[in-house]
């Protein structure tokens, strides 16, 4: 198993910027992919970005690409998410998770999120 613990969520103004670190201990050595989805009120959730611990390949969303950047932490096991220019719309639980490799369908293991509101 893994566990997969997130920090960094918190109220911020339109355009400020926040960092969102993830920190995952057990298995860890079986896990290859991490990846960062948020689920705003009322809707699905929805992929941000992922980063592949092997290759350092790293894919967003549209609507995140060029503010967004994910990236490994200077601590063993973590990634970061680095959040730029922040919307609205941003407005959401993110959480993160993991996976074995990056060809399974979904994702295994889930943090239990970290809230980020973006203010007018």
């Amino acid at each position: 198993q893994v566990q997969l613990v997130e920090s960094g969520g918190g109220l911020v103004q339109v355009g400020g910027s926040l960092r969102l670190s993830c920190v995952a201990s057990g298995r860890t050595f079986s896990t290859d992919v991490m990846g960062w989805f948020r689920q705003a009120p009322g809707k699905e959730r929805e992929f941000v970005a992922s980063i592949t611990w092997s290759t350092g390949i790293t894919y967003y969303a549209d609507s995140v690409k060029g503010r967004f950047t994910t990236s490994r932490g200077n601590g063993k096991n973590t990634v970061l998410l680095q959040m730029n220019s922040l919307k609205p719309e941003d407005t959401a639980l993110y959480y993160c998770a993991a996976k074995i490799t990056p060809t399974e369908s979904q994702f295994r293991y889930w943090g239990q999120g970290t809230l980020v509101t973006v203010s007018e």
